[in-house]
């Protein structure tokens, strides 16, 4: 009996295959990225750039650190990010650059930041994406986590030492001063309200006034159950607080500082990292 035409014994007819769009796309990107100049992550590179969505990395004196993308505006994007950086200790915004992408609404709805992260974590390289970079406040819930030494906040503290914007000498409600300190700073500042506190006045010195020197007047004027604790990435305000936070480095209490020697965990150990919370 003659075999049917095609169906050679012992050849495979049949198998499994994979097109893995994903990838391809990926690799693009990072290509298009990386052909790209680096600019200075400052104002004047930042002003240049139009108002449209897209994709970016930043490099920390030449070396690939982070991507992100932008949802609506990549120069509001990146002005977050000068901000952050600039409020924080051991890096300067001088040693930053940076390059984008403009990617169009469709193409956005593939996560283009995504597809660049997996490329960048098959080729071993990508520093700060879920080390904290890209995180907003994370809630009082974890301001007890002990964080990890490759965590963006233990590499780069926020700096008590800078003067905070905007904050004119005088006296001031300490309501008022709470807000006008929490929104002239690089970093968050969250904080318990009491209806007492409308009560006291503040008398803020001459400027230019340091984060530390705020907190250090704050501190004189509030009951002494209220702690101010400056944490690796944030500063917090609460009467309820535990005496000790491992990863505080510095308190506030009754006008003065206490500085700590904060803990943290070998990079892979504790599960504290968060994905980037960009867009």
């Amino acid at each position: 009996m003659t075999p049917a035409v095609g169906f050679d014994d012992g050849a495979a007819y049949h198998k499994d295959f994979t097109l893995s769009i994903t990838k391809a796309l990926g690799d693009q990107l990072a290509a298009a990225l990386d052909g790209l100049d680096r600019a200075p992550l400052n104002e004047d590179s930042i002003k240049e750039l139009k108002e449209r969505a897209g994709v970016y990395q930043l490099y920390l004196n030449g070396e690939f650190v982070y991507v992100g993308k932008a949802d609506k505006s990549l120069p509001s994007r990146l002005r977050n990010h000068l901000r952050k950086i600039s409020g924080r200790r051991r890096i300067a915004l001088e040693e930053m650059t940076f390059s984008c992408l403009y990617v169009a609404e469709d193409f956005s709805a593939l996560a283009p930041e995504q597809l660049l992260i997996s490329h960048h974590k098959e080729m071993g390289n990508i520093p700060w994406n879920n080390n904290g970079f890209g995180n907003k406040d994370p809630g009082r819930q974890r301001d007890s986590t002990i964080l990890k030494q490759s965590h963006f906040d233990v590499q780069f503290p926020i700096d008590l030492d800078r003067p905070i914007e905007g904050l004119e000498p005088g006296e001031i409600a300490l309501p008022d001063l709470l807000e006008k300190t929490k929104t002239g700073l690089p970093y968050n500042f969250r904080y318990g309200r009491s209806a007492d506190f409308k009560k006291w006045l503040v008398q803020v010195p001459e400027a230019p006034v340091t984060a530390d020197e705020v907190f250090r007047l704050i501190s004189a004027e509030i009951p002494e159950k209220w702690q101010i604790t400056a944490l690796m990435g944030y500063v917090i305000m609460y009467d309820d607080s535990p005496d000790a936070y491992k990863s505080a480095w510095r308190y506030y209490r009754a006008g003065q500082s206490i500085d700590a020697m904060p803990e943290a965990e070998p990079a892979g150990d504790v599960a504290d990292d968060q994905p980037g919370t960009d867009g």
